[in-house]
């Protein structure tokens, strides 16, 4: 079992950064890649930035290319998601979620197996 837990959420104006980290610990080493889902009030939760720790590659969502990056300690298991440029739309509930490796499409929810209770970003002035 792998249990994860996010940190780093809260209220920006718009325009402004956060920084939320998410931390893995049990069965760490099955873990093949992790991603951040957001999830606003009343809307389907949506893919937002991932990473696999094989290939090292990144995977982001329109919306957020360019304003958005991933980064992360492979060892530990450890993923990071700096957001700059902060709009009103991104005020969502974010998620944090671990897939194994072979899962299909990093894009994807049902391809992840584990996810953290979730963290609030409220953008707003």
């Amino acid at each position: 079992q792998v249990q994860l837990v996010e940190s780093g959420g809260g209220l920006v104006q718009p325009g402004g950064s956060l920084r939320l980290s998410c931390a893995a610990s049990g069965s760490i080493f099955s873990i093949g890649g992790m991603g951040w889902f957001r999830q606003a009030p009343g809307e389907e939760r949506e893919f937002v930035a991932a990473i696999s720790w094989g290939s090292g590659s990144t995977y982001y969502a329109d919306d957020v290319k360019g304003r958005f990056s991933i980064s992360g300690d492979s060892a530990k298991r450890m993923v990071s998601l700096q957001m700059n440029s902060l709009k009103p739309e991104d005020t969502a509930d974010y998620y944090c979620a671990a897939r194994e490796p072979g899962r299909g499409s990093y894009y994807r929810r049902n391809g992840y197996g584990y996810w953290g209770q979730g963290t609030q970003v409220t953008v707003s002035s």
